[in-house]
């Protein structure tokens, strides 16, 4: 109770400090918060795309409904499979004079084959998973051909690849950005007690008993300043979805996630500044 008594007074000292302080954490973790927004709705993106990829496998004009039913069931139980669907050549007539409206007339009925699409599980489509489909799909007698897009599996797989160990190494560098200026904003609280602790420090107070008011006072800006931050980065997300693309924000983990961030990084400001100073008197 003492230590929090004494991080308040402190930061009654010396409110603009304290105010700036905030502001500035506030800043970082709003900085290193959009960076946040723009990956998980890059990971979204891809995730919807992902969504679409599908094995397709186009049955011979001669076979029975039943062969094909049969192997629908076979197809339906492998362990990467979402489900299976059949598309009879109306409905493959008419999905394509649907999608592709201005060359309807182009389309005739009986010139697309009858096909079974198979749509694989969340987190199996990458490229040896659906190769790996593709080539069991292949084997019964009565496929003429099969297709999933091979080389655009691949690309879609590697830019996911790519957006993860960029976004993985651009969060660290955000992370390491913000906690070095919140550092040198505590620091600034630090040097203007400097007098204070250099006195505990010749009357006997422990390194522990010093830090801790400075710790809960990075604590509390830390905290005060992911809430802040938040707030900006909700600020900025609606303005995007209102005057650009739709978004999607944080989610309650995430945002938890966010404050307990904002406080790891005032505490480890602090501590770092503090301990800094106390190496030097």
């Amino acid at each position: 109770m003492r230590s929090v008594r004494e991080a308040l007074a402190a930061s009654g000292r010396a409110p603009l400090l304290s105010v700036l302080g905030v502001v500035t954490i506030a800043f970082s973790i709003f900085a290193f918060g959009l960076f946040g927004l723009v990956a998980i709705n890059i990971r979204k993106a891809l995730e919807q795309v992902e969504q679409r990829v599908e094995v397709r496998a186009f049955v011979s004009d001669s076979t029975e409904i039943e062969s094909v039913a049969a192997a629908m069931k076979d197809i339906g139980e492998f362990p990467e499979v979402l489900r299976v669907d059949y598309v009879s050549k109306e409905q493959a007539l008419a999905r394509a004079r649907k999608e592709m409206g201005e060359f309807a007339d182009v389309f005739e009925a009986g010139v697309l084959p009858a096909s079974i699409e198979v749509h694989l599980r969340p987190g199996r489509q990458d490229p040896a998973t659906v190769k790996s489909v593709a080539d069991r799909v292949k084997t019964y007698d009565f496929i003429d051909d099969v297709r999933y897009g091979e080389e655009w599996v691949a690309k879609l797989y590697s830019l996911r690849t790519i957006a993860t160990v960029a976004g993985i190494a651009l969060g660290v560098a955000f992370a390491a950005v913000a906690i070095i200026i919140i550092g040198a904003t505590i620091r600034m609280t630090v040097l203007a007690r400097a007098k204070e602790i250099s006195i505990m420090r010749l009357v006997g107070a422990t390194d522990m008993f010093i830090r801790l008011p400075f710790l809960i006072d990075g604590l509390v800006k830390g905290v005060c300043g992911g809430l802040l931050a938040l707030v900006f980065v909700w600020i900025a997300d609606r303005i995007v979805n209102e005057y650009v693309i739709q978004t999607v924000f944080f989610d309650r983990q995430m945002i938890f996630l966010g404050i307990v961030g904002g406080a790891f990084m005032g505490v480890l400001g602090s501590l770092v500044s503090v301990g800094r100073h106390l190496r030097r008197i």
